[in-house]
This record gives C-alpha cells, structure tokens and sequence, in this order.
C-alpha cells in the first residue's frame, strides 16, 4: 500500500493531531485502517501527527473537541468526514450551530436542536477556502476540489461548528466521496496531503490579520 493510499485509508475514518495542528473527523461506520500507519505516514518533518476518533455522537463531540483543543492547544483543526452523496473533495467555509434533527448512532438529538445555546448561527473559518481550493486545484492532482457552505447539519456540520467555536474559527472541514466514487485511495490521499498542506501555508501567511481580528 502506498502513503497515499495509507493516508486516506486512516484520514477519512479518524482524527488526527499535530503539534500546532489537529486534524480531527467523524467515523462513518466504514471500516478503519490502523491508526499507528497514520501516525507513521505524518505530513512532513515539522508536523507531529496523532490520531483519534470521534464517535458518531452529539454528547461525544460536545467533550471529546474541547478535550483535544485544552489538552494540545492546536494551531488549526482540520475534520475529513466521507459523504456517501460526495462526486468532489469539498472544502466547507463554515459550521452552523442550528437545525439538528436527525439522531445519531445513541438515538440522541439535542432538545435544542443546536450545537451552542446563544452561539452564533454560522461560524466561519479563518482558513480562506476560496484560496486553497484554488492553489490545490492547479497542482494536477486528477481530483475536483469545490466549495460548500453546508456541511449538511448532522454530525459532521455539529462537529465542524463545535471545534470553530472552540478555536475562534481555526478550524477546517473537507468531505470526501467513498473510496472508488470516483476517485482512487491514492488520488485522494494525495489531494488529502495537498489540502493540509495549503491550510496550514495560508494559515501562516495570514496570522497577523487573524491575531489582529481576534484582539478587537
């Protein structure tokens, strides 16, 4: 099996963490490769990656993101969740914090029907979409990379909007088709890769504006 290959088999079903960067995601029920592959593969030699899964859970994710975010302090969070209705790697510009209805895999769906009570309604990321989607989309990679701004209001979207709350908005969410619809495990992980890679570039090259916004 090849990196990339490893590289999808463990990102689309786990979370994972670096030492200023977490990348985190909801498992889906699809069988998951083993995690300590991931870990070994990383993301470069200044990227000090773990891993971890987040069940499908509403109260789960409610203490597991705001577990990870106390105990690492990440630079940025990025989810990678697989959606069966996905033809593209979509980059998703924001989280909402209302409309949850359906139950997840505990029968549960909170009374509210929202992540954060009094939270705003949408959070956006600080990470600009628009300008990674762009830069991965020249690199030749055979993956279609687009834009979305719903994450679908169930666990992925819950998730998404509790870890932008949590981070002030550093946090990132890319879906992805199941593995062969249509893509390969190596074209996506490879399109995974290149994906991280140009958050965390953009994230550092817009540091000082987002300290700044933050500080007013």
């Amino acid at each position: 099996m090849s990196e990339a290959d490893m590289l999808y088999e463990q990102a689309h079903d786990l979370n994972l963490v670096r030492l200023e960067y977490i990348k985190m995601e909801m498992t889906t029920g699809e069988k998951r490769g083993q995690t300590s592959e991931l870990k070994k593969l990383g993301l470069g030699d200044d990227v000090d990656l773990h891993v971890y899964e987040i069940p499908v859970e509403y109260q789960k994710v409610q203490s597991i993101i705001p577990g990870l975010w106390k105990e690492h302090s990440p630079q940025l969070v990025v989810h990678v969740g697989v959606s069966g209705m996905a033809t593209t790697v979509i980059l998703e510009k924001c989280g909402h914090n209302e409309g949850y209805k359906g139950l997840d895999n505990s029968r549960f769906c909170p009374r509210s029907h929202c992540c954060v009570e009094g939270g705003p309604k949408c959070i956006d990321s600080v990470i600009d979409m628009d300008a990674v989607c762009k830069r991965v989309s020249t690199l030749g990679l055979d993956v279609t990379v687009t834009i979305s701004k719903d994450a679908g209001r169930y666990l992925c979207d819950f998730a998404y909007y509790t870890s932008l709350y949590q981070s002030h908005g550093r946090s990132a969410f890319v879906h992805v088709p199941p593995l062969g619809k249509p893509y390969t495990a190596e074209q996506l992980g490879r399109a995974l890769q290149a994906i991280i890679e140009e958050m965390l570039d953009v994230l550092e090259h817009s540091e000082g504006k987002i300290n700044c916004r933050h500080e007013h």
